[in-house]
């Protein structure tokens, strides 16, 4: 495992990219309403990074991917890929994951959206996802270890009777877009890499209604619960600073 920490003035150049990222999260919220498509959500997603960001969308001819953001509707875990004809409807839950790069620096958040009138069984998901990746965020400073991170996520997930997507994780982050260390969402406390100043990296916790269990669709990029049951995540990169940890993505709405 190759770990790269990140000096201060790195941090700060990381620091710009994951703003511009919050911004785009930020920006696409009035849009995501029903009758629009995950298409046309990508399209001025595109379009505000390119045009008005002066940025470039990191997804776009990733390993053959070809879209701005990932756009993962209900079932769907992650890798959600938008098109034209999937039109939101009232009461879909929609994870929006963009990546943003800076000057060669990477900033990677996601955020779920309600759309319409959403069952409250579909809001609990949604918020109980958050707060996994927010009690994650609060354990990470100097001397904690990845597991900690894995562990408090498993915990708040099952104690709400949801379960952890283990096939797909947080990655570390930088000029490299994904990085080592893995950053598993599940675990045991007090093992795995012990963290430090410098390290850079996301949380990113997929959260399931119903089983753990994950299919990958014929496109090679959608991945969706195996029983069909919906999935909720939210998205983070963190900076381990000397006391303990910067949120590099946050968005004006958040405090930490």
């Amino acid at each position: 495992m190759k770990i790269n920490l990140k000096t201060n003035d790195q941090i700060a150049q990381m620091r710009v990219a994951g703003k511009l990222a919050a911004e785009v999260l930020e920006m696409i919220t009035p849009c995501v309403v029903p009758g629009i498509s995950t298409g046309e959500l990508d399209r001025i997603c595109h379009d505000y990074i390119v045009d008005t960001q002066k940025s470039i969308p990191a997804n776009v001819g990733y390993n053959g991917f070809e879209k701005t953001i990932c756009s993962s509707v209900n079932q769907v875990i992650c890798h959600g890929i938008p098109s034209e004809n999937r039109i939101l409807k009232d009461g879909d839950i929609l994870n929006i994951d963009v990546t943003v790069i800076r000057d060669g620096w990477h900033g990677d958040t996601s955020k779920m959206f309600l759309v319409g009138k959403t069952q409250p069984h579909n809001e609990r998901l949604v918020k109980v996802t958050q707060e996994c990746l927010y009690k994650a965020i609060e354990v990470v400073k100097p001397g904690a270890y990845l597991g900690d991170i894995g562990a408090v996520i498993q915990e708040h997930a099952l104690k709400n009777h949801y379960s952890v997507v283990e096939d797909y994780c947080g990655h570390g982050i930088g000029q490299v877009y994904h990085e080592d260390p893995q950053v598993l969402h599940y675990g045991k406390k007090g093992i795995g890499l012990r963290l430090e100043e410098g390290l850079t990296f996301t949380i990113e916790p997929m959260i399931n209604q119903g089983t753990k269990y994950t299919k990958v669709l014929s496109d090679g990029w959608t991945v969706e619960t195996k029983d069909g049951r919906n999935s909720a995540q939210w998205e983070h990169t963190l900076a381990v600073t000397s006391n303990g940890v910067e949120v590099l993505t946050q968005r004006s709405e958040e405090s930490f």
